[in-house]
């Protein structure tokens, strides 16, 4: 069977991928609407994912807590723990569950075909037709619960994702990542806790979260992409007869807030928990954040990956290397997140003090201004734009199979765009201009845009608090 023959898929578009040696189809089931990507080539490491676009409307964690739950049994594998048996006794290459800002993936990997049609088996199931509405247990398990051992006992809170978030709320790390996002976005998606935040957590009843798996958790909500050398008609077919086609379509509102401009930089103050024993001396973050662009823009993309490389990650950095000399934090970082609607770039003084705040803000515009004026170090740039077109071109991602780090790229820019699912990962032609910008003054020009004359942008200080998580608890 070839793909043109499948009456029951529309395809949008076919056309080679020289880039990753791949034959790329971007296709629509006709009767839900669901989107369907496929790189067909010769890899033997096959991929399979299935996503859905999950903006969380709070903090209760649901979307988290669904990822794991629909993984606790399904109708045509009624096992407490099939996710567990599965770990045990595959052949995979990998086997895992993503909750995101914005989105939850389910991807699979493995070389053995059997295996791999049975992890896809096994995930569509359970994310279609989960025992979650059998009975509330697994939501309780998973999610949240209250515990008394005895009458005695004081009651508490349990459960396996909120003990997770618990974990990841008294990571001062985890908490700045999670405090920056919200700085900026503070009226969308990307200022909620898409993981839970322990203290909101109790808040989800077993309805809403019900709710939130029959709103999203729907074909015409979904994403489906498959990659190697497989029949990719075959697999179509099945995902076809056995799940897409027992459901009509439906009009799901899963889109993405866009959070609109500040009108004027804004101030943060947000605290994190030390022991009692620990310094409250050199011990702030100070945090400086830009919104910047779009990831649907392919040369912005990759351009302030490069950007932030000259500017505060190459050896001798000038953000860095004087910040560090004026003792402003101990450690001095950046860090650039597109893989969301809205990426950010921030620079991070770790280990500082909350009154260094206004020379950290003056000392970084001195030296963008400097770098506008005067440029910046072109071998610096090269150096940076070399480093991540080696990385693309070789695709070595260690263990994890290239195939699925494509994967989850693809979803950077598909997520906003049905017909873009290729952009970011076909890049050869995009570095290829990238390295032509560097002399022209184009990065230069996206210092000016988008960190010195751009309000949209925050200065978050994260600072220290003796026993707050044991106040909270």
């Amino acid at each position: 069977m070839r793909l043109e023959d499948l009456t029951t898929y529309e395809i949008i578009e076919s056309r080679r991928i020289d880039d990753l040696n791949s034959m790329s189809y971007l296709m629509k089931h006709k009767k839900t609407g669901a989107r369907v990507a496929l790189l067909s080539n010769d890899d033997d490491n096959k991929v399979f994912a299935i996503g859905f676009r999950t903006p969380p409307k709070d903090s209760t964690g649901v979307a988290h807590i669904i990822e794991h739950t629909v993984l606790c049994g399904s109708r045509e594998f009624p096992l407490k723990d099939p996710f567990v048996e599965l770990v045990k006794g595959s052949l995979n290459t990998f086997l895992n569950a993503m909750t995101y800002s914005d989105k939850t993936v389910y991807p699979i990997a493995s070389c053995n075909d059997t295996d791999f049609q049975n992890l896809m088996h096994v995930y569509l199931d359970a994310v279609f037709y989960p025992n979650i509405y059998k009975t509330d247990k697994i939501f309780r398990q998973e999610g949240w619960r209250y515990e008394m051992d005895s009458v005695d006992d004081e009651l508490t809170i349990n459960g396996v994702v909120y003990n997770e978030m618990r974990g990841a709320f008294s990571s001062a790390d985890d908490v700045l990542s999670r405090e920056i996002q919200n700085s900026l976005y503070p009226d969308i998606t990307y200022g909620m806790e898409s993981g839970g935040d322990p203290d909101v957590i109790p808040q989800l009843t077993y309805e809403d979260y019900l709710d939130f798996h029959r709103k999203y958790y729907h074909p015409s909500n979904s994403y489906i992409y498959l990659y190697g050398d497989m029949d990719m008609a075959e697999k179509l077919d099945y995902i076809d007869k056995n799940y897409l086609s027992n459901f009509d379509y439906l009009d799901v509102d899963s889109k993405i807030g866009w959070q609109e401009a500040f009108s004027a930089p804004k101030e943060i103050h947000k605290s994190y928990s030390i022991m009692h024993e620990d310094s409250l001396e050199q011990n702030t973050y100070l945090s400086y954040n830009f919104s910047v662009g779009t990831p649907l823009d392919k040369k912005l993309y990759i351009a302030f990956d490069i950007l932030d490389y000259a500017l505060c990650s190459a050896p001798g950095a000038p953000i860095k290397k004087t910040l560090i000399e004026k003792g402003i934090g101990q450690d001095v970082y950046s860090e650039y997140d597109n893989g969301i609607q809205q990426p950010v770039f921030s620079i991070v003084a770790k280990n500082a003090d909350a009154d260094q705040k206004d020379e950290f803000v003056k000392t970084i515009r001195e030296i963008l201004e400097n770098q506008v004026k005067n440029g910046i170090d072109k071998k610096a740039l090269l150096a940076g734009l070399s480093f991540d077109e080696f990385k693309y071109r070789e695709a070595d991602f260690g263990r994890f199979p290239k195939g699925l780090l494509y994967g989850l790229q693809v979803f950077d820019s598909w997520l906003y765009d049905d017909l873009k699912p290729w952009i970011n990962v076909e890049a050869n032609a995009t570095f290829a201009e990238l390295r032509k910008e560097v002399e022209t003054g184009y990065f230069e020009e996206l210092i000016q845009k988008y960190l010195l004359d751009n309000n949209h942008r925050s200065l978050l200080l994260l600072e220290p608090v003796r026993g707050l998580n044991e106040k909270k608890d």
